[in-house]
């Protein structure tokens, strides 16, 4: 079974074909200035945010845990989120652990392609921690805010459901076709090998 990487999630949202070259065409693996101006921004705020307290988040105490790598043999699904904050107070007969996913974006919106990355996240911790996880956070670097998304049953279905599309891609090598909205491709790192935009 091939395992995915959770980031591919979000590639097949942005535009199917992503999946096919990423993992039918694996050696071609063009890298854009925004690709590594994101990972940068990323570095930076992972620095920054050991000196910040868990207000954005709306806690007041817990541990961060940070760059945890997971991977679920359910969903054949592998990643590494960048902050996981485990709650444990007098409160709270059980521990919390709260996934967050940091994003180089202005928009400020939680889209459907980043609560699937965080729903993949929450899912592969439910499995290796055993422990049911029941939101995340996206924090928008640039606007140094932090937006909270439930982990419902609507996202675990539709995470379920993008996972078995882009095993289809990838079991039969099959090139989908590219996205509606072609004002993606400007910007895309496979631009030079759809040859029908």
């Amino acid at each position: 079974m091939t395992q995915f990487r959770v980031v591919d999630l979000k590639q097949f949202q942005y535009c199917p074909r992503l999946i096919y070259f990423h993992h039918c065409l694996p050696h071609i693996r063009p890298v854009t200035k925004k690709m590594a101006h994101g990972i940068e921004m990323q570095q930076a705020a992972m620095r920054n945010e050991a000196r910040r307290s868990l207000k954005p988040y709306g806690l007041t105490h817990g541990e961060r845990l940070y760059n945890v790598v997971l991977e679920s043999t359910e969903l054949g699904l592998r990643g590494k989120i960048e902050l996981v904050i485990e709650t444990n107070d007098n409160l709270r007969q059980t521990p919390e652990l709260i996934p967050v996913d940091f994003k180089n974006s202005r928009r400020g919106k939680p889209d459907k392609h980043l609560k699937l990355q965080l729903t993949a996240y929450a899912l592969m911790l439910e499995e290796n921690k055993q422990l049911l996880v029941k939101r995340g956070f996206l924090y928008y670097i640039p606007l140094r805010r932090a937006v909270e998304v439930p982990i419902n049953t609507r996202l675990k279905a539709n995470l379920r459901k993008s996972v078995e599309a882009m095993r289809k891609i990838v079991a039969a090598e099959w090139m989908p076709s590219p996205t509606a909205q072609r004002g993606k491709c400007a910007d895309c790192e496979f631009r030079r090998f759809c040859n029908d935009i």
